[in-house]
């Protein structure tokens, strides 16, 4: 009897701790900064940019929580994996991968910030 209160209370308190339930929210939402840095790029239309909002849409999707850093991380690896097929340059590659690492790891996405790009960005 005791080992199973013992179970009951273990289990309690680590599923407590996980809050395993707010995950796919997480993901969502963190999919979601993703898509809307990506418009941005497209919109902005601003030269040497696209590390900044590698970084960026990187930093706001972890900010989420483990779920929006998790879907950061399927992404931008998954844009990467596409890109690099296609015959894109293996630096350039590298270069926006350190971009996205920085940004999801919670660095400023403003040292990408390329000059002159209008602030509302």
């Amino acid at each position: 009897m005791k080992l199973l209160l013992a179970g009951l209370v273990l289990t309690l308190v680590v599923g407590a701790q996980a809050q395993w339930y707010r995950f796919p929210g997480e993901a969502a939402r963190g999919a979601k900064d993703m898509w809307r840095a990506y418009g941005d790029m497209k919109d902005a239309n601003w030269k040497n940019s696209d590390k900044y909002f590698h970084a960026r849409g990187n930093y706001d999707a972890a900010r989420r929580g483990p779920g929006g850093r998790w879907a950061a991380a399927v992404i931008s690896n998954g844009r990467e994996r596409v890109q690099g097929s296609s015959g894109r340059g293996h630096e350039d590659s590298a270069a926006d991968q350190e971009a996205n690492r920085w940004g999801r790891n919670g660095g400023d996405p403003n040292r990408y910030r390329p000059n002159g790009l209008p602030r509302n960005y």
